[in-house]
């Protein structure tokens, strides 16, 4: 009887920007089967199948570091080379136009329209579990049982998604959506860039069986 090939593992970066829990992160995508290196080496991110973008913090603060660390310009040539790019929790929101913080605004990435807001809701921060409502045919959330939970921690979110495809040639973003108070953008599906607003790597075996969907389109 023939070995049974096994399957490469992918490199992953998670890049490393000074606001993302980094250690988590790689933790997870190791327990999934990748690759894991924690750097912000433009090589290495420029190289790897798949690159992390975590975030906590302020949005403007986030966007600081990473243009201090050329990850903007990194994120961009990923994707305008069709490399897949993720974000997660404020790595998500700088993906988007702008950030709205205390007053403050700021330019995000702006690789989507939209405005990241404070959420309106009873209780705010949302800190705990929730179930997400995603596209049917989403490689995201494949696999994954409609009732299942995921781990937010978060103060603002995007109520609205605002872009438009009317290009039928071009696939239409996967958009899949939760509730705290208001409706909001809980994950994205859009060609090599992915994100989530939740943290997939706190989410137990469901956030597990998400990060492992995704290492499988690298």
């Amino acid at each position: 009887m023939k070995p049974v090939p096994t399957k490469t593992p992918k490199n992953v970066v998670v890049f490393d920007y000074g606001f993302g829990n980094v250690r988590s992160a790689e933790r997870a995508l190791a327990h999934v089967g990748a690759r894991v290196e924690i750097t912000r080496d433009y090589e290495a991110a420029m190289a790897a199948d798949g690159l992390l973008v975590p975030g906590v913090g302020a949005f403007a603060a986030c966007m600081q570091g990473l243009r201090a660390a050329r990850g903007d310009w990194i994120v961009g040539r990923r994707l305008s080379g069709g490399r897949p790019v993720m974000g997660i929790c404020v790595g998500m929101q700088i993906l988007f136009g702008r950030g709205i913080e205390h007053g403050v605004e700021a330019e995000g990435l702006e690789e989507w329209p939209g405005t990241v807001e404070p959420l309106r809701a009873p209780v705010v921060p949302h800190m705990g579990w929730n179930t997400v409502t995603a596209p049917q045919d989403s490689r995201l959330f494949a696999g994954l049982d409609e009732g299942e939970r995921f781990y937010f921690v978060h103060s603002y979110a995007v109520r609205t998604w605002e872009l438009e495809v009317t290009n039928p040639h071009i696939p239409a973003p996967k958009v899949s959506w939760t509730t705290h108070g208001e409706p909001f953008v809980a994950a994205v599906e859009n060609g090599p860039l992915w994100a989530t607003q939740f943290h997939p790597e706190k989410s137990g075996d469901a956030g597990a069986r998400l990060l492992r969907n995704w290492l499988d389109t690298l």
